[in-house]
């Protein structure tokens, strides 16, 4: 007999998808403060609270660095604490969420992926999230509105498990997936009850020795986030790092453990039509879905050709990438997201750097896209097949570093050279005209 639970089909956007599954998991505490285009989440989530559908103290704060201090307040009370944001509002919570992972406290996080300014900009991209990538949250990037629903209840999971401890940041696409109506099917209350369980405090050994919840609780004192200097800081920052190694094994446990429930199983890599593919684009987020589109269209035509979309940055799953890539010619990373100064985008330095010691290895280049949510249809990510097909081959790379979609013609600010004026030459007044 199947386990696989009854389900109900809904339509809804990325973000009422999130908020869905937020209400079904009922956290304790749920810290909120608007930003486009996350607001509809936490605006649906307060109806939720008003109506009387969850249990949550729900606290509008005065900004988003308050909204990530009282999740750490929150989950280092024991309560299970969630919050949302984007772009600006992710960037200035950037102090606080290397103290919520350096406490290792378990807070769940939606990040609808949107540019940074300047300039303003409120449209889809990965740079918000790619300037925490190093700050010991976990990132799972979504393709579509089923998987942000089905990701947000994993991630109570994943990140309260013993031998993780680490917040979660589930990340979806700015107004492509945040805005998008999609059918989305949901479980009922409780199955999702049963799934996540009742939130387990860890325990802890004191330095002299004795056992105690690793709690802000007047029966255990404690102190926690204490100034840790060198006697210590340096085994804690190693404790993340293994924290994280862990988590690439419970995200695929957990990932199978809700296949089992919804039929739906989740790993660290998705990868489409990979088995027998020569050339292959490498993705993260909904443009997934327009590349296997392509992919399909290319296999018409008599190319092999496949997708392999990354779901967990962090932590990056290297074994599995270089596994999938093993028999792949050449490859195309697609970065969402500038390193200003780095040779190449952060996916694409993370995958070449994972065949660094491989003696075996494809043709890796790199294209900048999608940056400002400008569009990446189907006819651009077609040229970036037949451009791979083309080095796979004649074995010749070409311009490693590419821009998929920019325009680049003699008139365009690209490729403008400014000239210098000093400030008296200003107040002369003969500045100005073409």
């Amino acid at each position: 007999m199947s386990k696989i639970v009854k389900q109900e089909m809904m339509g809804m956007n990325g973000d009422t998808a999130c908020a869905y599954a937020v209400k079904q998991c009922n956290p304790e505490v749920v810290a909120a403060y608007p930003i486009t285009p996350q607001t509809i989440i936490v605006e649906v989530f307060s109806e939720y609270v008003a109506n009387g559908e969850v249990t949550t103290e729900f606290i509008p704060v005065e900004s988003e660095h308050s909204a990530m201090s009282t999740s750490i307040g929150a989950a280092a009370a024991g309560a299970r604490a969630y919050t949302a944001s984007a772009s600006q509002g992710l960037a200035l919570m950037y102090e606080m969420l290397y103290i919520a992972s350096g406490l290792r406290l378990p807070i769940v996080m939606t990040c609808v992926n949107r540019a940074l300014s300047a300039p303003i900009n409120i449209h889809g991209d990965h740079s918000d999230a790619m300037g925490a990538r190093d700050s010991g949250w976990l990132q799972l990037y979504c393709e579509n509105s089923q998987e942000a629903y089905d990701t947000i209840i994993q991630a109570w999971r994943i990140a309260e498990h013993k031998d993780v401890l680490l917040p979660v940041m589930v990340n979806i696409d700015g107004f492509i997936l945040s805005h998008t109506l999609e059918n989305v099917s949901v479980i009922p209350d409780d199955a999702v009850k049963k799934f996540i369980g009742e939130k387990k405090i860890p325990v802890v050994k004191k330095p002299n020795g004795e056992l105690t919840p690793y709690i802000l609780h007047p029966d255990y004192p404690a102190s926690i986030g204490a100034i840790d200097l060198q006697d210590y800081y340096f085994e804690h920052k190693r404790q993340q790092a293994e924290a994280m190694n862990n988590a690439l094994k419970v995200i695929k446990e957990i990932g199978e453990e809700y296949g089992e429930l919804t039929g739906r199983t989740y790993g660290l890599i998705d990868p489409y039509m990979m088995d027998d593919a020569e050339i292959a684009i490498i993705v993260m987020g909904s443009t997934a879905g327009t590349a296997k589109y392509v992919a399909d269209l290319m296999r018409n035509k008599g190319v092999k050709a496949g997708v392999l979309r990354v779901r967990s940055f962090r932590p990056f799953p290297r074994d599995d990438i270089v596994k999938a890539l093993k028999n792949i010619k050449a490859c195309a990373v697609l970065d969402r997201s500038m390193s200003f100064g780095s040779y190449g985008g952060p996916l694409f330095t993370e995958i070449r750097s994972s065949f660094c010691y491989e003696c075996d290895k494809p043709i890796i280049v790199n294209y900048y896209y999608g940056l400002g949510g400008r569009d990446a249809p189907p006819n651009l990510l077609d040229n970036v097949f037949n451009e791979l097909k083309n080095i796979a081959e004649t074995g010749k790379t070409g311009e490693e570093i590419r821009y998929l979609g920019l325009r680049e013609g003699e008139k365009d600010a690209v490729n403008y050279k400014a000239e210098l004026v000093s400030f008296k030459d200003l107040n002369t007044g003969k500045i100005g005209g073409k």
